[in-house]
């Protein structure tokens, strides 16, 4: 792999920027390996830690809101700020992706080390915060290096990270026996050796892949530096990029203002799996409704493998979605992978033999892939080229506002309606992944919506 040489300086906006060639592209894309390392390690681990540490089952979503509350929050901020950041040294977006990156990792040091619930939490809130930090940066990173061409290839390899950070998180538990670490509680918090080391492996990972990033990729410095310096000024910091996504709020285009109900439904159903599959597992499957019953690691340790071929599914599919959607439309291809996802969950409800969820996971998996493009190849107005690091957060508003209604909502509802089942919350998702595919055909597309689109790419909040 070799160290990126820039010909010549070139604005993140200009249409020539130069080719860059495979290395290039993957080096720069190298980081998102580790932060969906760490992504995939909270979505497969915290609600058991949770559970270790005494939750109740219903209190779960709400013990989850860090991660759309950072998200809603922290996203269209810094999205914002690196938009207005220029450093000789260091760039625009890097500084962001290596703050990031060290307060994820201390995160996932301290986590699995939690001696009370509430410093469990705690620690969820800061991870989250770093994560959020890390990713909104290299979201608009793809648009800031790469020339419209070379695009579609800079968000295969991004894709590709993301689905390999996270399966790799989610095989930890079957990789890690292999080196002498069991499944059997450490410690006095009870929460496994092969969970501890898997977070600290990831402390590692995050942090060595944005250094990575860092060392090997330069970045373009505005091609007016007075106009930029005027306008940063004018912008007035953090109280300015509050203002600058309130009018970027106020000029949505209209088809991602339509895409808010496709958004609303899947990410409203969405948190359930996270927050339940592992524990519907080990309910069902293995007998272990609760985290002092046999079998409540081995339930855990399973949830992780559904995890990883709810991953290689999403992978799969990416390559064939494109061709897929020039027969059927993008809004149809979503709609169709949505119901998929839906009867993925809905198949858990027919046995409680273990491979039953992996088969379910399987499905889900096909429509994770269409969540992680489709939404935004339907977009139908190109993103202004000074706003793409505040439109990439804002977009990402549309996932979370949802799941803090879900981790606010579902604690009044577990008991009564899912019946305090952690499987039933898991059919909840599959109805809202229907529902979601209905909400398709009201958003309407354009010609232009491809070259408009802006990929953010899977995971996280």
């Amino acid at each position: 792999m070799q160290n990126e040489k820039i010909q010549k300086p070139v604005t993140a906006g200009q249409a020539d920027k130069p080719q860059l060639n495979f290395w290039q592209i993957w080096n720069m894309s190298f980081g998102f390996l580790g932060i969906q390392y760490g992504f995939g390690l909270q979505q497969a681990n915290m609600s058991p830690i949770f559970r270790y540490l005494n939750a109740d089952e219903a209190a779960i979503p709400a013990l989850w809101l860090a991660g759309p509350v950072t998200g809603l929050i922290i996203q269209p901020i810094i999205g914002a700020m690196s938009d207005r950041t220029w450093s000789q040294r260091w760039g625009r977006r890097k500084p962001y992706f290596l703050i990031g990156a060290i307060i994820t990792s201390l995160a996932l040091i301290l986590m699995p080390n939690s001696s009370t619930l509430w410093m469990a939490a705690s620690m969820m809130w800061v991870l989250d915060a770093g994560l959020n930090i890390t990713m909104e940066p290299f979201r608009a990173f793809i648009g800031d290096k790469l020339n419209v061409q070379q695009r579609t290839l800079g968000f295969a390899v991004q894709s590709f990270f993301v689905g390999f950070g996270q399966t790799l998180a989610n095989l930890m538990p079957f990789i890690l026996p292999i080196f002498g670490l069991t499944i059997a509680a450490a410690g006095t918090n009870n929460i496994p050796d092969f969970v501890k080391y898997s977070f600290y492996i990831g402390a590692l990972a995050v942090l060595a892949a944005v250094l990575w990033t860092v060392y090997t990729t330069n970045e373009y410095p505005p091609e007016n530096m007075a106009e930029f310096e005027r306008q940063k000024k004018q912008a007035g910091g953090v109280l300015g990029a509050f203002t600058e996504v309130a009018h970027a709020l106020r000029e949505m285009p209209t088809t991602m203002r339509q895409l808010w109900w496709v958004k609303f439904f899947t990410w409203y159903g969405l948190p359930l799996m996270w927050q339940y599959l592992s524990l519907a597992i080990a309910r069902h499957a293995y007998d272990a409704p609760n985290a002092d019953s046999p079998g409540f690691a081995e339930g855990t340790r399973w949830g992780s493998l559904c995890f990883a071929l709810f991953n290689v599914g999403c992978f799969g599919i990416s390559f064939f979605l494109p061709a897929i959607a020039k027969v059927i439309s993008r809004r149809g291809t979503h709609a169709l992978f949505l119901s998929i996802g839906g009867l993925g969950f809905l198949s858990m409800l027919l046995s409680n033999d273990k491979s039953i969820f992996v088969i379910g996971m399987t499905l889900v998996g096909l429509a994770w892939g269409s969540i992680m493009s489709m939404p935004y190849v339907m977009l139908s107005t190109s993103v202004p080229k000074e706003r793409m690091g505040v439109y990439m957060g804002i977009f990402n508003g549309f996932i979370v506002v949802p799941q803090i209604i879900n981790m606010i909502t579902i604690p009044f509802l577990y008991d009564s309606v899912l019946g305090s089942d952690p499987r039933n919350a898991l059919v909840l998702c599959g109805i809202c992944l229907f529902l979601a595919a209905g909400a398709c055909f009201f958003v309407k597309e354009t010609v232009r919506s491809e070259k408009a689109a802006f990929p953010t790419g899977p995971g996280g909040n």
